[in-house]
């Protein structure tokens, strides 16, 4: 079981759920914190937020370190930040940040495989339209049945923000 804690600086926390949504909509990248066998593993990757299903999505190659620390233990805590830099003259630095906790799950039908990757493609690019042929025509013997597509999850969601940022 993992402790909770509350958070130190209370004048700096956000509570609001949609905010935390804002946050996790308005990235495109988290770091995730991985570990196996007492040994830690930290990575960023690129994703997409389902608020409605309370995950992220993202996908990866079908081998390398980080996909054997996730099989390994698919429990990950990560980071959204959305940086406004320094503040000079105030010793301080403006963020606003989403700190998560969750477990990755794995997509394995096509079907879901190709909604996931649309939705990422959607939230992604600028002009996602241009994209979308590649997955319609895509079947079982394609790169989509190699692809490793998953979720993470979302059991605990908190953030937080420097004062002088409007959020």
């Amino acid at each position: 079981m993992v402790k909770t804690y509350h958070m130190r600086r209370g004048d700096k926390e956000i509570k609001d759920k949609k905010k935390l949504a804002r946050i996790l909509k308005e990235t495109t990248f988290v770091t995730l914190a991985l570990a196996m066998e007492n040994e830690p593993y930290i990575v960023s990757i690129s994703h997409s937020y389902d608020e409605e299903a309370g995950c992220l999505y993202f996908h990866c190659a079908n081998e390398g370190r980080k996909l054997e620390y996730m099989r390994a233990n698919p429990v990950v805590s990560g980071q959204a930040l959305i940086d406004h830099g320094y503040s000079e003259g105030k010793c301080s630095h403006l963020y606003v940040s989403a700190v998560f906790r969750g477990r990755i799950e794995w997509v394995e039908s096509l079907e879901e495989k190709r909604r996931v990757l649309k939705h990422m493609i959607e939230y992604q690019d600028k002009n996602p339209a241009t994209l979308m042929p590649r997955l319609t025509g895509v079947d079982s013997s394609t790169a989509l049945a190699k692809t490793v597509v998953g979720r993470i999850v979302i059991d605990e969601l908190t953030g937080k923000k420097s004062a002088e940022v409007t959020f």
